[in-house]
C-alpha cells in the first residue's frame, strides 16, 4: 500500500507540474488555437477595453441555456449538496471516532464538494442576470479558481478512495498504523497540488466586457491571444493529467474489485452481500464517469474547434451537469460505509456521541458475551471494506 500510495502521489505531483507549467507555454507560431471559453474580438468603440462576439456566441449568452438552464441546475446542487456535505463533514470530523483512510478520504472529498458549492450563489446571480458579472475581478478569480480546483479536488479523492477499498479488498487480512498516516499525506498532497494548479487562473483577468451586449462576462469570454497563448495547454493538461489518468485509475480498481468480490462468493449467504458490494461498485462508478467524462471529452474537442460555438454550447451544459456528483457524493456515503450510517443516524436522534458508545457496549455483551477472536476480525474487515 505505502509502494501504490507513493506511486499514485508522484502521478499527482506531475499532473500539477504540468498543469502549472503550460500556463506559461506561448505559442510562437500565431496560428489561432483552442481555449476553455469564447472567442472576444477587440474593438476600438469605446474608450474603455471592450471586445464583441460573433452573432452564435451571442445567442450562448443571451439565450435559456445560459440565462435558465444553467442557473436552475446550480439552483438544485446548492440546495442540495450544501447542507448534504456540510452534514457529511460534520459527521466525520466529530461523530467518527476511527480515522481509517476510507474515512480521511470522504471527509477531504466532503471538504472539497463543499467549498465547491459554497460560491454557486455568485454564479446563480451571474447566469440570472443575463451572464453580467458585477462583482469584480477578484471574485471572478476565485469564483473560477475554486470551481475547477475543488471539482478536479473531487475527481483526485475519488480516485483515491476507489484504489484504498481495492487495496482493503484484495488484501482483508493485512492491517497497518501506517495506513491512515499515508492517507493524511496523500491528502495534503492533493491539496497543495490544487492550489499550485490553479496559480494560473488567477494570473489572467478573467472579465471581459462586451460591448454589443453591454455586459461584463467572467470566464465565458477571453480574448483571443489569452486563449492561444495561456488556456489551450493550461485546460488541456487539466483534462489528461487530472483527469485522464485518476479516470484510468479509479475504473481499474473498480474491475478489479468486482473480480476479487465474484471470485470470493463461496455461499449464499456470502454470495447476496457481494452481489449486493458489486452493484454497489457499479453504481459508484457509473456516477463518477457520467459525471466527468462527457465535459472533459468535450473540452478537448472544444480545443480543436474553438471557433464552433456550439461545442462550447454542449461543453458548458456538460460542466453544468458534473456539478450533480457534488450533492450525489454525501449519498454515496451513506450506502458505502455502516459506520456512516450509524454515526448519521445516531447524530440526527441527537444521541450523544457517549451514549452511542455504551448502547454498542451494550448490544455487544447482550448477542455475543463470548466474543471469539476470530469474529472480532472479521468484523473489523466488514466495517473497512463497506
Amino acid at each position: 500500500m505505502g509502494r501504490l500510495c507513493q506511486t499514485w502521489l508522484g502521478v499527482l505531483v506531475l499532473g500539477g507540474t504540468l498543469a502549472v507549467a503550460s500556463a506559461t507555454v506561448r505559442n510562437k507560431t500565431g496560428v489561432s488555437v483552442g481555449g476553455r471559453s469564447l472567442v472576444g474580438l477587440k474593438t476600438n468603440s469605446t474608450n474603455k477595453e471592450a471586445y464583441n462576439i460573433d452573432d452564435p456566441a451571442t445567442k450562448i449568452l443571451t439565450g435559456k441555456l445560459t440565462t435558465i438552464f444553467l442557473p436552475m441546475v446550480y439552483i438544485i446542487v446548492f440546495i442540495i449538496g450544501l447542507p448534504s456535505n456540510a452534514l457529511a463533514l460534520w459527521v466525520f470530523f466529530f461523530r467518527t471516532k476511527k480515522r481509517h483512510p476510507a474515512v480521511i478520504y470522504m471527509a477531504n472529498l466532503a471538504l472539497a464538494d463543499l467549498l465547491f458549492v459554497i460560491w454557486f450563489p455568485l454564479k446563480i446571480a451571474y447566469h440570472i442576470n443575463g451572464n453580467n458579472w458585477i462583482y469584480g475581478e477578484v471574485l471572478c478569480k476565485i469564483l473560477v479558481g475554486f470551481f475547477y480546483g475543488n471539482m478536479y479536488c473531487s475527481i483526485l479523492f475519488m480516485t483515491c478512495l476507489s484504489v484504498q477499498r481495492y487495496w482493503v479488498i484484495a488484501n482483508p487480512i493485512l492491517h497497518s498504523t501506517k495506513k491512515s498516516e499515508i492517507a493524511t499525506k496523500v491528502s495534503a498532497a492533493i491539496w497543495i497540488l490544487l492550489l499550485l494548479g490553479t496559480v494560473p487562473l488567477y494570473l489572467i483577468n478573467q472579465t471581459v466586457y462586451i460591448a454589443n451586449l453591454n455586459i461584463t462576462t467572467c470566464h465565458d469570454v477571453l480574448p483571443q491571444s489569452v486563449l492561444a497563448n495561456d488556456m489551450f495547454n493550461y485546460f488541456l493538461s487539466l483534462a489528461i493529467g487530472v483527469f485522464l489518468f485518476p479516470a484510468i485509475l479509479t475504473t481499474g480498481a473498480y474491475i478489479l474489485m468486482i473480480k476479487t468480490l465474484n471470485a470470493s462468493i463461496t455461499d449464499a449467504t456470502i454470495g447476496k452481500k457481494r452481489r449486493r458490494a458489486i452493484k454497489l461498485i457499479i453504481t459508484v462508478l457509473s456516477t463518477y464517469l457520467i459525471c466527468f467524462l462527457p465535459s472533459n471529452i468535450l473540452l478537448v474537442v472544444h480545443y480543436a474547434q474553438i471557433k464552433n460555438s456550439n461545442i462550447y454550447a454542449l461543453y458548458i451544459t456538460a460542466l453544468c451537469l458534473s456539478t450533480l456528483n457534488s450533492c450525489i457524493d454525501p449519498f454515496i456515503y451513506y450506502f458505502i460505509s455502516k459506520d456512516f450510517r450509524d454515526n448519521l443516524k445516531n447524530a440526527l436522534l441527537c444521541r450523544s456521541v457517549r451514549t452511542t458508545k455504551r448502547m454498542q457496549v451494550s448490544l455487544s455483551s447482550n448477542r455475543y458475551p463470548r466474543k471469539s477472536p476470530s469474529y472480532s476480525s472479521s468484523s473489523n474487515t466488514t466495517k473497512s471494506t463497506y
